[in-house]
């Protein structure tokens, strides 16, 4: 079943009284704002403002556990910018929450088709793609996700990949067990 650091690894990011897109480290990349806004650079200036303005209304509401309002604000910032990839992002983390793993990998794809598995909206797309794989036990998927949100310099993806990597879990256990014993030697006197 995975090592309890696993267990709190997925624990953290399924659980769904995190703050709503709250995946830890997945937006302390310094050059993200630079990113989003070349991405956005194409969108008419109104509709992006409007679009920004829906999402952010969307976020507020899942973080204050309204999936329902949250869905519908996420769908009418994509019928404003319907090639926009990151109100997907957060439609499929609002689908995710409510049990439609397959709506939200359907927005998943949608947001690595839209921005060409480059760039922030990418990233985000990848390491929650890639969580989903571990969360259905596919960790082949799962480690090829989390390499490519890796390349595009995700620092938790890049802890994902030691997770999931058996040797450096084995090699993890063994050092917290001669710790352990380092810490507490058997009381032989």
């Amino acid at each position: 079943m995975g090592s309890p650091n696993d267990q709190a690894v997925l624990q953290a990011i399924f659980n769904p009284n995190t703050p709503f897109g709250d995946v830890v480290g997945l937006d302390m990349e310094e050059d993200a704002g630079k990113e989003e806004t070349d991405e956005d650079g194409i969108f008419p200036r109104a509709q992006l403002e409007q679009s920004k303005a829906l999402e952010l209304q969307g976020v507020m509401a899942a973080e204050a556990g309204n999936l329902n309002t949250a869905l519908e604000r996420f769908g009418q910032a994509i019928s404003l910018l319907p090639e926009r990839a990151s109100a997907y992002n957060n439609r499929a983390q609002a689908r995710r929450l409510q049990g439609d793993v397959a709506g939200a990998l359907e927005d998943l794809e949608r947001v690595l088709a839209l921005s060409g598995g480059r760039g922030r909206a990418a990233r985000q797309g990848f390491v929650q793609r890639g969580l989903l794989a571990r969360l259905q036990g596919r960790d082949d998927d799962a480690r090829s996700d989390f390499e490519q949100a890796a390349r595009l310099g995700s620092p938790f993806a890049r802890r994902q990949l030691v997770l999931l990597n058996p040797y450096a879990a084995l090699c993890n256990r063994m050092l917290a067990d001669m710790m352990g014993q380092l810490r507490s030697p058997s009381n032989g006197r």
